[in-house]
């Protein structure tokens, strides 16, 4: 059982960098003016869900147990608190100092991202840890 929490606590963390990379991607194509990172991220994004589609094995891995679980805990690690923090820095920043533009946002929800992000890494990394080494 562990090897098969393992592997989906492995495919939410790739799930959740292949967000993270998708947002970042996003950031740089605003920062430089040209769309060609975003597109590139896009096609790497659906082809690895067409070969984790498409490759049986892996399929059947991932249905023995429920991902949702993890999925919806780096969800709530990289999206939603992050939009929520970004939203409630934003305000304040705005109110208080000085008005900020798009690209200024998008790199404040991307940092809260990633850092919600290398959190759940850790959160995981702890937990694969405590199962591994506890006694039977």
């Amino acid at each position: 059982m562990l090897a098969v929490r393992t592997s989906g606590d492995f495919v939410a963390l790739l799930e959740g960098l292949i967000w993270l990379l998708l947002a970042w991607s996003a950031s740089y194509s605003a920062a430089i003016g040209e769309p060609l990172p975003s597109v590139a991220m896009l096609s790497v994004s659906a082809t690895l869900v067409f070969v984790c589609w498409a490759h049986r094995p892996f399929r059947l891995t991932l249905q023995r147990y429920r991902i949702r679980r993890r999925r919806t805990e780096m969800l709530m690690h990289i999206i939603a608190l992050p939009l929520l923090l970004a939203l409630f820095f934003g305000v304040l920043i705005e109110s208080l100092l000085t008005p900020l533009s798009g690209q200024q946002k998008m790199l404040m929800y991307n940092v809260l991202a990633t850092s919600g992000w290398l959190v759940f890494a850790l959160t995981l990394l702890v937990k694969y840890l405590m199962f591994r080494l506890k006694p039977r």
